[in-house]
């Protein structure tokens, strides 16, 4: 199996965005490729069609190569779940949860063996790879026990190419000095780097293009442009907030209210928005700032508990309540649906670690939440049963959580009916409604009903639907055009063919 590796001078610089253009160029060029990330660290989960949980990119960049996702592209997921522990999923599965120093002295040799079993079982399948490595891979404070750059790329036995963010400024030095910390064998894999980021004519960058091949002999292989509104999901919640702030808010945009979780997760449930010409989102963290939406959305979190606790610290919880009274309209998802009810335990400790913890929540919807030590983490189908617009439609997502929720009445209507059981809530013909079902709202028919519903509510006309994952496929290619205009995809495979060579 032949690859390359994505290395950066830090966080942030492109890393995945470059591997996901990667895995569509070899795609269409008809070649067996997959990604890989050793160790993703990562609230925003993907979902494999036999229900295993791995990192987001590597799901996204799976669909840009055009195979189905595995847990061997992403072997270790690490999902924060506060500012010292993480709960460490292996191989799809919970493996057990870890402070940062646990995991460095714990779980180093376990890490090895389960990258070297994932790269084993890519190679039976692909005849490429396309690594992922996460920050920079001079962190001297951690690289003697590191899982996720210069190892992989020595196990993987793969060259490396360096990306850095010219955006950000300090573009020299910043390959420099990643240059000059790397080892003699580390600095031997590293082939050739990428500008990222790039504005303007690039033609203004030759000469720093001639100084970095001439005074840090190594090669200059791409200046790729700043490329806005991808229409492809950012890895983490900073690139996926900023996506939404291009987008004003005036009178004639929906405004839609998103809670802002301290430990918010899945937060791809809210892509296709940005797709929608006239809503507009807005993350609101203080209850001064929620001002009356048009909608509030209140997403999945990694500790509802804790998010819960967090929301009646800021006001929001009273803010939420009373927008609720005067008739709003309001959606929880996962732990966001959790804390629509009037009560959650924490029977297992799993989410507080105290047995038997309980705490109120908003109360607009009789509902109890019992947390127990299985977590369901499954792909699935469901038709809605309410409301009656769309009965019978089908709903497409998955759930990741470890509650289990209880209507309290038989009032009480079901969103969805889902393997023969009724799931989620739905009251007040769509105004408020609750569930386990993340990408919601990528069901296009459904997302636009819903979104037609609030225009009409605002006087507007209704807005014909807009089929999102056609625009997610077409986004991969103009990702993959962009790219293979400044990168010289056949000097790339030539790099990999002569690595290949010497390796034997």
């Amino acid at each position: 199996m032949k690859g390359i590796m994505i290395q950066g001078t830090s966080s942030d610089v492109g890393k995945s965005v470059i591997c996901t253009a990667l895995c569509r160029i070899f795609s269409r060029r008809k070649l067996r490729v997959a990604p890989f990330k050793s160790q993703n660290m990562s609230n925003n989960s993907y979902v494999t069609l036999d229900g295993s949980e791995i990192g987001r990119a590597q799901g996204i960049q799976a669909e840009a190569a055009e195979v189905e996702a595995s847990v061997y592209m992403n072997p270790i997921l690490l999902k924060p779940r506060s500012d010292r522990d993480s709960e460490i999923v292996r191989f799809g599965k919970v493996y057990q949860t870890l402070s940062g120093r646990a995991y460095r002295e714990q779980f180093y040799e376990k890490g090895l063996e389960t990258i070297q079993i994932a790269l084993a079982k890519l190679e039976e399948e692909f005849d490429y790879v396309v690594i992922e490595g996460a920050g920079s891979p001079v962190e001297m404070n951690l690289n003697d026990r590191e899982l996720v750059n210069m190892k992989v790329a020595e196990l993987a036995d793969v060259p490396v190419v360096l990306v850095t963010d010219i955006d950000r400024g300090g573009v020299f030095a910043s390959i420099a000095g990643t240059l000059q910390l790397l080892n003699d064998a580390e600095r031997s894999r590293v082939v050739g780097v990428i500008i990222n980021k790039f504005r303007g004519d690039p033609t203004l960058f030759e000469s720093g293009r001639t100084w970095i091949e001439e005074h840090l002999g190594i090669p200059v292989l791409a200046v790729l442009p700043h490329l806005p509104n991808l229409s492809i999901e950012g890895e983490d919640s900073l690139s996926m907030k900023t996506s939404f702030l291009s987008k004003p808010l005036n009178k004639q945009v929906l405004d839609i209210a998103v809670i802002d979780l301290p430990y918010i997760s899945n937060y791809t449930d809210l892509e296709p928005f940005r797709h929608e010409d006239d809503v507009s989102i807005r993350f609101v963290q203080a209850h001064g700032n929620l001002g009356e939406p048009d909608a509030i959305i209140i997403p999945g979190t990694k500790s509802t508990f804790h998010d819960l606790t967090a929301i009646k610290k800021s006001g929001l919880f009273e803010a939420i309540q009373a927008y609720m009274q005067k008739n709003g309209t309001i959606i929880g998802i996962c732990g966001g649906y959790q804390m629509l009810g009037e009560t959650l335990i924490d029977y297992a400790g799993t989410d507080t670690g105290i047995k038997g913890n309980r705490t109120d929540g908003l109360g607009i919807v009789s509902l109890e939440t019992m947390f127990e030590d299985k977590k369901t983490t499954i792909r699935s189908t469901g038709c809605i049963l309410n409301p009656k617009e769309l009965l019978g439609e089908q709903i497409e997502g998955f759930e990741i959580h470890l509650g289990q929720t209880t209507r309290l009445s038989t009032d009480i209507k079901p969103f969805l009916k889902v393997n023969g059981d009724e799931e989620g809530v739905c009251l007040k013909n769509g105004r408020v409604i609750g569930t386990y079902f993340h990408h919601l709202f990528h069901n296009d028919q459904w997302r636009t009903w819903w979104l037609n519903e609030l225009r009409e509510r605002k006087g507007w006309c209704k807005q014909p639907v807009k089929p999102f994952t056609l625009t997610r496929s077409k986004a991969y290619d103009r990702l993959a055009d962009a790219v293979e205009r400044e990168l010289d995809v056949e000097l790339l495979l030539e790099k990999l063919d002569e690595w290949e060579i010497i390796k034997q």
